[in-house]
């Protein structure tokens, strides 16, 4: 089969060859929206693939992103990964992904394996004690966005949320249904992300560390468990969760030992869940601008790319509250 050209959309197009490859490279030119949209259309009708080899030669490019994250199957990641896909694919970028597990070797590994395969950048999710890792990129002048997490003693481009304001905000709620204490549930790392939601909760409810309990994320089923027995038994009648998957194992437990959600127990959840759907009391969560947060990392990503630019930049978005019955004493 004879593989399509430019020519032959442009002789079905009834313009240039100049004028589709244009058009098909995102670049700008003097025809109209319908022109351009009539173009693509055609390509698609022919099944049109651009020679990526000649394409990559002629730019220097691979048009390929490193996208590492911290856990795929996690429903907040997953859904931060395909909109990040797609607004890649809107400039012809692929995007390769890989799990860090919230290891630092994993990750690693990982950097070290996408850039054999010559990506032109990376977006990192990064794990805790990976900083060196980070500094390896600046020195190799590699492009790179921080996503979710940064590390404030360095110096980068990041995409984040407003964890402290808006755990805060969360907890307040959640007091109004607490009559006696409250406690949290959070991973054991030092990652700032994770600090901020912990200072959230520590502002808002006034609680001692005492009522804080930090899992290992290789642990979570055991440890979970292990943490509301200790919270419990210390009297709260009110939960924070700082993860999706966090709460997910929590409600394991609670439905397990028979406790009522939010008669005995409320709670409220970082992130939300399919999970939180099907509980027979809907959960209040704090839900994350995941589209505004993967199209951001992409557009700073490829500005990098694009044109050389060292300016680092922290662009910090809002996340919102999203109250339902478990937090409705």
């Amino acid at each position: 089969m004879k593989k399509v050209s430019l020519k032959d959309i442009a002789k079905k197009a009834g313009v240039s060859t100049a004028t589709v490859s244009y058009v098909l490279g995102n670049k700008k030119c003097r025809v109209s929206e319908a022109t351009k949209q009539r173009i693509r259309e055609i390509a698609k009708e022919l099944n049109y693939q651009p020679n990526q080899i000649a394409k990559s030669l002629k730019s220097g490019k691979t048009y390929t992103i490193g996208l590492i994250v911290a856990d795929i199957s996690n429903p907040f990641f997953a859904n931060l990964a395909r909109v990040i896909e797609d607004e890649a694919a809107k400039y012809d970028y692929t995007v390769i992904f890989g799990s860090s597990d919230e290891s630092a070797q994993k990750s690693w590994k990982l950097i070290q394996f996408l850039q054999n395969r010559q990506v032109d950048g990376f977006i990192i999710v990064p794990t805790e004690n990976s900083e060196y890792q980070i500094e390896y990129l600046q020195q190799q002048k590699v492009p790179f966005v921080l996503l979710d997490r940064y590390f404030p003693k360095l110096s980068t481009t990041n995409v984040v949320i407003n964890n402290f304001e808006v755990a805060s905000t969360m907890v307040n709620d959640l007091m109004k249904a607490s009559q006696k204490k409250i406690g949290m549930i959070a991973y054991k790392n030092s990652l700032i992300h994770m600090e901020e939601r912990i200072r959230g909760f520590q502002e808002a409810s006034k609680a001692t560390e005492k009522f804080i309990e930090r899992v290992n994320f290789n642990a979570i089923e055991t440890e979970v468990e292990l943490a509301l027995d200790k919270l419990i038994k210390n009297g709260v009648d009110a939960l924070f969760f700082a993860t999706n998957s966090l709460a997910v194992a929590g409600l394991r437990v609670l439905q397990k030992n028979n406790i009522k959600i939010p008669q005995e127990i409320a709670l409220a959840s970082f992130d939300e869940s399919e999970a939180f759907e099907f509980f027979y009391s809907p959960v209040s969560y704090i839900q994350q601008p995941i589209k505004e947060m993967g199209e951001c990392a992409v557009q700073l990503l490829l500005n990098k790319i694009n044109t050389g630019g060292t300016e680092e930049k922290t662009e910090k978005l809002t996340a919102k509250c999203v109250f339902r019955k478990s937090t409705q004493k």
